[in-house]
Formats: structure tokens, C-alpha cells, sequence
């Protein structure tokens, strides 16, 4: 399509890309870029943007958000995808980001476990991932980290498999999540789509035995409109594209956000997400999700 060459246009102009078009570069719109553009048969672009990515990664294997911040090291899990998927499609590039050192910081990165209370309503004992190292796991980048490993087929993993019982665990009982809590002095929360999308990805596959997957599925399918803003909408629609879900319009949608986006200010950040959503169930986000295989990397 005419508008989705365009927008790769855009993000090709851009690497290494930032969250805004004035801004510093970042490791996680750059991997969003590098995935979209691989996508996208952009692949000489797409190296060079996972070859950006390996000039930040740190001696543990770690990449942090921008450069000059080597610390906290989430971005890692959105690097493995990004290089895992850019290889994939070029058995001969050079493999400059160390996948090994990355993967092995992403398994021994824990969550603080702490001991059940009768404040807070969920399980805190289960060890998943932080935003920030030695803090509480929460469900972003729990979701990220276990899709890095659904993508090199570790998805049995015992800790893929232990986050995925903390996203669970976080759920909201009428459906979603928002960013890690479910209940506060006796009050559900509200549900917010971008963690409850991401939060979907990592849980493809999974049995749903409270029926808590099933009604934050339908919570997304309700809550999803041309108007949502353009990074929930575009990581809405790829949970929805994994589960067989998409809207009717879905492309229409995605259509419009890239417009609104472009006349605002093509952000690079919210383009590459616009031109993962608009791969449907063949992105490589829902791929991951949906990669319940063990092979080795």
C-alpha cells in the first residue's frame, strides 16, 4: 500500500530513531524501526538500525534507553526481538548485537519478591520482570521480556512461563490491566489498553482457566476505536491480529492514525508501532505471541 511504503520512507530517514523527531535516539523506538522495517523488506535499513542497537549494549549483555544511559536495561528484551527477527530475514548479515549476553541478562533479570500482604491484592511473591533492577516485576515489561523469549523459541522456559502466571495474576477480574496493581483500598482499577495489549501478546497460548484472558481480549475489542490514540491503537490491534480478533476496518484505522500523525509530527515511535499494527497476525510482534515452540536460539 502507497501510505505504508511512505511511512517506511519516514522511519528509513530517521534511524536511529527517537521517541520525537527532535529528540535523541532510543533503543526502543530504533528496535520497533529495525522490526517494521525488516518487515517491510527494508532490509539493509533494518541492519543498520540493529547495528545502532549493538553499539549501545553494554559488557552484561544489557542495553539501556538512551545513549549514555546504560541503566535500567528493559530496552534489552525489544533489542532481542528486533535482532532475532533481522537475522532471521539475512542469515548474512553480520551479527553484531550478541543475542547470548542479551538473552542471558533478560533470564537472570528478576522482580523483587515480597511477602504476601492484606494491602495489596495480588501476588507478590511471583518473581517476574522490573522496569528497573531489585524493584516489583510489572506487566510491561514482564510482556516484552517473555515475548523475546516466545521469538527464540524459549517459551517453556520456566521463567516465561512464571511471568506469564504473574500477568495472570494481574488481570483484572471484569477484564485488562492496568500497569501492575488489580485493587487498591478494596477499589478495582481501571484497565488501560497499551499494558493490557502487550499483556495479551505475551499470553497467547496460555489456558485461560479464570476466563480473565477472554474478557481482556473483549475489553480491548470494546475499547479500540479510530480515535484511540496511535500506539495503544496500533499495539491493540496486534494483540487482537494474534488472537484472530482484528476489526472489521482495522487497516482503515491504522490508515487515519498515520495521517493524524504525519500532520502532527511524524514521530518516528508511533510510526514504526502504525507499521507493525498494519501487518496483521504476519508482524513480527504477533509471530512472537504466537511461538509457543521450544528450539534452541
Amino acid at each position: 500500500m502507497a501510505w505504508t511504503n511512505e511511512l517506511l520512507d519516514q522511519l528509513t530517514g530517521q534511524l536511529p530513531c527517537g521517541y520525537h523527531m527532535s529528540g535523541p535516539p532510543g533503543a526502543e523506538p530504533t528496535a520497533l524501526a529495525a522490526l517494521a522495517l525488516a518487515a517491510g523488506d527494508r532490509t539493509v535499513d533494518a541492519q543498520r538500525a540493529i547495528d545502532w542497537i549493538a553499539s549501545q549494549q553494554a559488557a552484561d549483555g544489557s542495553v539501556g534507553p538512551m545513549p549514555g544511559q546504560a541503566t535500567p536495561g528493559w530496552p534489552t528484551s525489544l533489542a532481542v526481538l528486533a535482532a532475532q527477527f533481522v537475522y532471521s530475514r539475512n542469515s548474512a548479515a553480520k551479527h553484531a548485537f550478541d543475542l547470548t549476553r542479551a538473552i542471558n541478562w533478560i533470564c537472570q533479570t528478576k522482580g523483587e519478591s515480597l511477602p504476601r500482604n492484606d494491602i495489596t491484592a495480588h501476588d507478590t511473591t511471583i518473581v517476574a520482570w522490573p522496569w528497573v533492577a531489585d524493584t516489583h516485576s510489572w506487566i510491561e515489561p514482564t510482556s516484552q521480556s517473555i515475548l523475546a523469549l516466545k521469538a527464540i523459541g524459549r517459551a517453556a522456559d520456566a521463567r516465561a512461563q512464571e511471568g506469564a502466571r504473574m500477568i495472570i495474576d494481574r488481570l483484572l477480574p471484569s477484564g485488562g490491566c492496568n500497569y501492575g496493581n488489580t485493587f487498591v483500598m478494596g477499589q478495582e482499577l481501571r484497565p488501560h489498553l497499551q499494558p493490557t495489549a502487550l499483556a495479551m501478546l505475551a499470553l497467547s497460548g496460555q489456558p485461560d482457566a479464570t476466563g480473565t484472558i477472554s474478557k481482556s481480549l473483549d475489553y480491548l475489542s470494546r475499547e479500540l476505536s479510530p480515535s484511540t490514540a496511535s500506539a495503544s491503537l496500533s499495539y491493540g490491534l496486534m494483540a487482537l491480529a494474534a488472537y484472530g480478533r482484528a476489526p472489521r476496518d482495522w487497516m482503515g484505522w491504522l490508515e487515519n492514525a498515520y495521517r493524524r500523525t504525519v500532520k502532527r509530527e511524524p514521530a518516528p515511535y508511533r510510526l514504526a508501532l502504525i507499521a507493525l499494527a498494519a501487518l496483521g497476525d504476519t508482524g513480527p510482534l504477533a509471530l512472537a505471541a504466537k511461538n509457543t515452540k521450544s528450539t534452541s536460539l
